[in-house]
């Protein structure tokens, strides 16, 4: 199975159903406290990976994320950590402008963003803690890209897959795609019928026990103990 394939199917889900089969098959992979800075729409694509730190006596002779986005391509999602600060903003209008020119997809960021009239305008997804008009220039500065980082206390590598929308963002692991997007394909099709249950007139708790929702989420190991004691 390629990527595209893999991004093909994520962008047929949700992030709830993503998180759901992330907890299924044991992983952590929803991040908490990073949501959409507009009325963005939902992003799929993989992820180039950005690490910030504070600036030292060691100025930069680039700015944050601009060798990133020159080395993105089209469709992926910049993943900045910043390790969640929200008194800077690592994100702002000309950033926005060259990403969107490059045809990326959107920003994550474990941090603050500005310019979000900018990034309304150009209808360039947004994915952050807050907003601040506070500069990074003489603040913060690009450690590294496309390296391992810690987002809200989950791992991401550069070509992890990234799904977002209204309800948050979820980063899962290359070498696990295949196992998470195939439980949240199942969990998503028991989901509709779930619906198309009630939607007949059945009792919701009837549907909700028939159909074990309370379980969806739970490993096959899990469940098996559950059932012995």
């Amino acid at each position: 199975m390629t990527e595209q394939s893999w991004l093909k199917r994520l962008g047929q889900l949700d992030t709830c159903a993503v998180s759901d089969a992330m907890e299924k098959v044991g992983l952590k992979g929803a991040v908490l406290g990073i949501r959409p800075m507009w009325s963005c729409p939902r992003i799929v694509g993989r992820a180039v990976t950005i690490k910030i730190k504070p600036v030292g006596l060691v100025r930069p002779t680039q700015h944050l994320c601009t060798p990133a986005i020159e080395a993105a391509q089209a469709g992926d999602i910049l993943v900045i950590d910043n390790a969640g600060r929200t008194d800077v903003a690592t994100w702002g209008g000309i950033l926005t402008y060259a990403a969107k020119v490059k045809g990326i997809a959107g920003v994550v960021i474990d941090g603050a963003c500005r310019d979000l009239d900018e990034s309304k305008e150009l209808e360039f997804p947004v994915y952050a803690r807050s907003a601040v008009p506070v500069t990074a220039r003489g603040r913060i500065m690009q450690e590294s890209f496309n390296e391992e980082i810690q987002v809200a206390g989950v791992s991401v590598l550069a070509g992890d897959l990234v799904i977002a929308d209204a309800s948050g963002v979820v980063l899962v692991p290359l070498k696990r795609a295949e196992a998470v997007i195939t439980a949240a394909e199942a969990i998503a099709l028991r989901e509709r019928r779930m619906a198309e249950e009630i939607g007949k007139g059945r009792s919701v708790v009837e549907v909700m026990e028939s159909m074990q929702y309370e379980t969806m989420n739970v490993s096959g190991e899990e469940a098996e103990h559950g059932k012995n004691h």
